[in-house]
């Protein structure tokens, strides 16, 4: 750890009891996607003890900027950060001082911790504007558990004036004290999808008579999984899963309807497009053959997540020197799990990184995400902090 990273960290530890309560706050009091209104009126006072402008973008979420002091050696640069904040429709079952307030709602991702860690960057960064030069964006995003808030700050500008752009993510499968940056593909693409199939209602003692929804239906399930292991090299990573099925209205009846929802996950763009119209064929085809019809509606919930090599580099050598080559992670299998903080690397060049949230001494803290059991160590914030703080500085001052 050099000089300048010491003097940082050893401010965040004194700001660490801050950081914990305001995650504990977050964590008491979820908000689900696009819902995320007190969350960030509370990140907006926050924000205003600093003295950092902000404003509000796609309903719920926060962005601010902060200029640096120090004079620039070279062209001025600029950061953008971004933090999630959504929480999930997921009843907390383990019980903690924290636990969630409101019924049938919790963070069980660690959104909570994300969105603490940014404040308490802003926090620190605020204080130290004369560390460094350029411009520190801030964006604190609504709906990424379903797709939905990266895009409006995007596609809205609010970070195009950014030369890199940088996020965290609890990771409750990596030991508390490490990081994951690794280059290349992180997140999987995601596709959200809705068949609906359309038959003929008759007695089930005359099928003849009728066009059976439930049975077409149960076919497209069947086949789509030949577009993966037939229609796809056994080298690529594809996934099409279909986790909600619903047909008919009564036992003695041929369904007339059936209706299936899925997902698509792959890191190619262009197999992405590929195995998206094969289905489309296929559930069309299927039913025509039997007799019937089927309408298919997508909704591109993110692109696959794929670290900036270069981008990725840089923070590699700003953890490596916080917190040692050991406890640094620049390879492991990537996740069909997906992450729309890939809009943001899709538009200006960036790495996001997998924070360690998991003690063997806290089982809930090693439970998957989007468990009811969630939590993290809390030693993450500091480390989470750390890495918004120490990479931002030492990338606006050419140092990495």
């Amino acid at each position: 750890m050099n000089e300048l990273e010491a003097g940082l960290v050893r401010q965040i530890r004194e700001d660490q009891a801050y950081v914990t309560a305001l995650r504990r706050h977050f964590h008491q009091h979820p908000e689900i996607a696009r819902e995320e209104f007190e969350t960030a009126a509370r990140i907006e006072r926050e924000l205003d003890a600093i003295g950092l402008k902000h404003c509000r973008v796609a309903g719920t979420g926060v962005v601010a900027e902060l200029e640096g002091t120090k004079p620039a050696d070279g062209p001025a640069r600029c950061i953008a950060l971004r933090a999630d904040i959504d929480a999930l429709p997921v009843s907390q079952e383990n019980d903690v001082p924290y636990r969630s307030l409101i019924p049938g709602k919790m963070h069980a991702c660690g959104h909570d911790a994300h969105n603490a860690a940014l404040i308490g960057a802003a926090r620190i960064l605020a204080k130290n504007r004369d560390l460094f030069s350029g411009k520190v964006i801030y964006t604190w995003q609504p709906g990424e558990e379903v797709g939905y808030g990266a895009r409006p700050i995007v596609d809205g500008g609010y970070i195009d004036p950014a030369d890199r752009t940088f996020g965290v993510h609890m990771a409750s499968n990596v030991s508390v004290g490490s990081v994951v940056l690794m280059p290349g593909p992180n997140n999987a693409s995601v596709d959200w999808f809705r068949i609906r199939v359309h038959g003929l209602g008759a007695h089930v003692s005359v099928p003849q008579k009728g066009v059976d929804a439930a049975y077409i239906a149960s076919q497209i399930v069947v086949s789509a999984q030949a577009l993966v292991t037939r229609r796809t090299s056994p080298m690529e990573n594809v996934l099409i899963g279909i986790g909600k099925i619903r047909a008919g209205t009564a036992y003695n009846v041929v369904a007339q309807e059936a209706e299936l929802e899925g997902t698509i996950r792959v890191f190619s763009p262009e197999i992405r497009r590929s195995v998206k119209a094969q289905l489309e064929v296929l559930a069309k085809q299927t039913a025509e053959l039997f007799g019937g019809t089927a309408e298919l509606e997508w909704n591109d919930n993110t692109s696959a997540l794929i670290n900036d090599p270069k981008a990725t580099s840089e923070a590699q050598k700003t953890a490596v020197s916080l917190f040692g080559s050991e406890h640094v992670i620049t390879a492991r299998q990537p996740d069909l799990g997906g992450d729309d903080f890939a809009e943001y690397i899709l538009r200006i060049p960036g790495a996001y990184a997998y924070v360690g949230s998991g003690n063997p001494e806290n089982p809930d803290t090693l439970v998957a995400h989007h468990n009811s059991h969630f939590d993290i160590d809390e030693e993450a914030l500091p480390v989470a902090v750390a890495l918004y703080t120490c990479y931002s500085v030492e990338y606006l001052n050419r140092l990495v």
